[in-house]
């Protein structure tokens, strides 16, 4: 990977467990993984998978779920939802997480991740 516009092969589609995360190491970063399926529609994200509350990497072991029209992960630790498009903390204003471009190319599940 040389630059920001680039993407890069994380796994295959078939590796993702549907309602659940898997966990990446990219470039030293570990990352979240979540294919979510509702209603007959699958979503890919990518966020980061440290919680900045219970300052540990584990959000890829959080429970997924919706606030109205939001898709969020609630943190195994002490439980703050964190959206998985935007990566804002639903219960505390000032707290976010990284949130990655993610990609289905060719059942190849692709993330654009800055060195």
């Amino acid at each position: 990977m040389t630059n920001s516009t680039n993407w890069i092969t994380v796994c295959q589609e078939s590796d993702l467990v549907a309602n659940s995360g898997v966990c990446a190491l990219i470039n030293e970063q570990q990352i979240a993984l979540f294919k979510v399926k509702n209603a007959g529609q699958e979503q890919l994200f990518a966020i980061s998978n440290w919680d900045p509350i219970g300052e540990a990497n584990v959000l890829y072991r959080g429970l997924l779920c919706s606030v109205g029209d939001t898709v969020a992960v609630a943190s195994p630790l002490y439980k703050q939802r964190f959206c998985l498009s935007s990566g804002t903390c639903l219960d505390s204003d000032d707290v976010t997480i990284k949130v990655y471009p993610i990609r289905l190319e060719n059942q190849a599940v692709q993330l654009q991740v800055s060195q």
